[in-house]
C-alpha cells in the first residue's frame, strides 16, 4: 500500500514538473523574442541607419574632393584670386571648371536633403543627380576646351563622372536593399512575438495536484496486532 502511494505521488510530481518545465520554456522563448524585438525596434528608432550614414559621408566626400581638385587647379598656374576672378566673375563655358564645382555642389545638396533630412527610400533623387551629371559632363567634354588646360582638364570631369555613378550604385545595391531587409526582419520578429503572446500558457495552480497525507509507517502492523488481540480474546 505504501509503495503504491509513493508511486502515485511520484507520478503526480513528475506531471507537475513537466508542466512547469513547459511553462518555463514558453516564458523563456517569449522573453527571448521580446528582447530581439526590442533590439530591432531600437535600431529602427535610430535617426539614420549605418549604411545610409555611410552613403551620406561618401556624398560629402564627393563634394569636398571635387572642391579640393578645383582649388588646386586654381592655384596651379596663377594666383588663386586672379584665377577666381577669371573662372567665376568672367565665366567661360569652354575654359572654366567652375561649373563642375557647381555640379558637385548640386549633387551634394540634393542627396543630403533627400536621404539624410527627408530620409527617402526611393532611387529617383540619385537617378536625377547621376543623369544630370552625365549629360552635363558629356556635353562639356565635347564642346569645351578643357583638354588645353592641362591634367585637370582630364581629372575633374572623369572623377566627377565616376563619383556620381558610385553614389548611384551604392544607394541602389547597398542602402535600399539592406534597409528593406532590416525592416522585413523587424516585422517578422514582431509578428512572431505577437503569436507567442497569444498562445495560452495553460492553467497552473498549487491546488490542482495534491497528495493525501501520509499515514504512519507502522499503521499496518498496529492493525494486524489489534486483530490478533481481538481473536485471542474471543477464543
Amino acid at each position: 500500500m505504501n509503495q503504491q502511494q509513493v508511486e502515485s505521488d511520484y507520478a503526480r510530481s513528475s506531471v507537475v514538473d513537466s508542466h512547469g518545465s513547459l511553462l518555463d520554456v514558453h516564458s523563456i522563448n517569449s522573453a527571448e523574442l521580446m528582447a530581439r524585438l526590442e533590439s530591432y525596434e531600437g535600431s529602427g528608432k535610430k535617426s539614420i541607419s549605418d549604411v545610409r550614414r555611410t552613403f551620406c559621408l561618401f556624398v560629402t566626400f564627393d563634394f569636398l574632393f571635387v572642391t579640393l581638385l578645383w582649388i588646386i587647379e586654381l592655384n596651379a598656374n596663377v594666383n588663386i584670386l586672379e584665377a577666381l576672378q577669371k573662372e567665376v566673375l568672367h565665366y567661360d563655358y569652354y575654359y572654366s571648371f567652375f561649373d563642375i564645382f557647381l555640379l558637385s555642389f548640386f549633387r551634394f545638396n540634393v542627396l543630403i536633403i533627400a536621404y539624410a533630412i527627408c530620409k527617402l527610400r526611393h532611387w529617383w533623387p540619385v537617378a536625377v543627380t547621376t543623369a544630370t551629371t552625365c549629360a552635363f559632363l558629356i556635353v562639356k567634354v565635347i564642346l569645351s576646351k578643357l583638354f588645353s588646360q592641362g591634367a585637370f582638364g582630364y581629372v575633374l570631369p572623369i572623377m566627377s563622372f565616376i563619383l556620381a555613378w558610385i553614389e548611384a550604385w551604392f544607394l541602389d545595391f547597398k542602402v535600399l536593399p539592406q534597409e528593406a531587409e532590416e525592416e522585413n526582419r523587424r516585422l517578422m520578429m514582431q509578428s512572431v512575438s505577437e503569436r507567442a503572446a497569444l498562445l495560452p500558457p495553460g492553467p497552473r495552480s498549487d491546488g490542482q495536484f495534491y497528495s493525501p497525507p501520509e499515514s504512519p509507517a507502522d499503521s499496518d502492523d498496529d492493525a494486524v496486532e489489534k486483530q490478533d488481540s481481538e481473536k485471542s480474546l474471543i477464543e
